[in-house]
C-alpha cells in the first residue's frame, strides 16, 4: 500500500462531494478521484453489452473481459476502459442513471472495482500528487476505512434535488438513495468515526474552508494555492 494521505468523501447524489472533491484537490494538489464515475463506466459498458443486472453469471463474464486503466487529467484520475475514457454524456444517459445504482449493487461489480480504486492511492503518489481525495459512497466505510480524514457530507433531499436540477441531471434521488443504503454490499452509510457534514445551508466556500482547515490539522498538508 502507497504511504501517501488519504482523504476519503462519502454521501448521497448532490450532498456536495464532486464540488468539494475538486475544490481540496486543487487547493492542497490531491488528485482526485470521483468513484461514482467508475461505477458509471462500468455500468455503461455493461449496457452496451446487453448485459442485465439480475443476470450475476453475464455479468461476471462481462467483467472478465473489461480491462481497467486511468488517464489523469488536470487534478483528477479518470476511469478507462479498454484503454478509453468514457465520454460524460455517455456515463451520465438516462440509460446509465436508471442502470448504476442496480448495477452497484451487485457484489461481483464492487469486487471488480475494488482492488482498482485502492490502486488509485499509488498512482497518486507516483504522479506526483501530495495526496489522493476519493469520493464516493463506500470509501470510508470499505475501500479506505482507515483513510486519516473521512467525511460524510448530506443535505435534505429538497436542496440537492435543487442542485440536480440545476446541472440538468433528471435521476431520482430518492430511489438512489433508497438502493444504495439497502444493499447488502457496501451500503451507503456514514462510516463510524467520520466526520459528518450537513451542507444543506452551507455555501460550497463554507464546506471547502471547514473541510480544508481540518484537513491541514489531521494531515498537516499545505495548501498548494490559496
Amino acid at each position: 500500500m502507497s504511504k501517501t494521505p488519504v482523504i476519503a468523501v462519502d454521501g448521497g447524489a448532490a450532498s456536495g462531494k464532486s464540488s468539494t472533491s475538486r475544490r481540496l484537490a486543487a487547493r492542497f494538489n490531491l488528485m482526485h478521484v470521483d468513484t461514482g464515475s467508475h461505477y458509471r463506466a462500468v455500468t455503461f459498458a455493461l449496457v452496451q453489452a446487453g448485459v442485465s443486472p439480475h443476470d450475476t453469471a453475464t455479468i461476471e463474464s462481462a467483467l472478465a473481459h473489461l480491462k481497467l486503466g486511468e488517464e489523469i487529467d488536470g487534478q483528477s484520475a479518470r476511469i478507462s476502459i479498454g484503454g478509453k475514457v468514457p465520454r460524460e454524456e455517455d456515463i451520465r444517459s438516462d440509460a446509465v442513471n436508471a442502470a448504476v445504482s442496480p448495477f452497484a449493487a451487485v457484489p461481483a461489480v464492487r469486487r471488480f472495482l475494488f482492488d482498482y480504486q485502492r490502486s488509485q492511492a499509488a498512482v497518486a503518489e507516483r504522479s506526483g500528487f501530495s495526496g489522493l481525495i476519493m469520493e464516493g459512497r463506500d470509501i470510508g466505510s470499505v475501500i479506505f476505512p482507515d483513510a486519516p480524514l473521512r467525511f460524510f457530507l448530506e443535505a435534505d433531499e429538497a436542496t440537492r434535488a435543487a442542485r440536480r436540477a440545476k446541472e440538468g441531471q433528471t435521476d431520482s434521488i430518492a430511489e438512489r438513495d433508497r438502493i444504495d443504503s439497502s444493499r447488502k454490499t457496501a451500503p451507503l452509510v456514514c462510516p463510524e468515526g467520520a466526520r459528518r457534514v450537513d451542507t444543506s445551508h452551507l455555501t460550497l466556500d463554507q464546506v471547502v474552508d471547514l473541510l480544508a482547515g481540518e484537513i491541514e490539522q489531521a494531515t498537516g498538508l499545505a495548501p498548494a494555492q490559496a
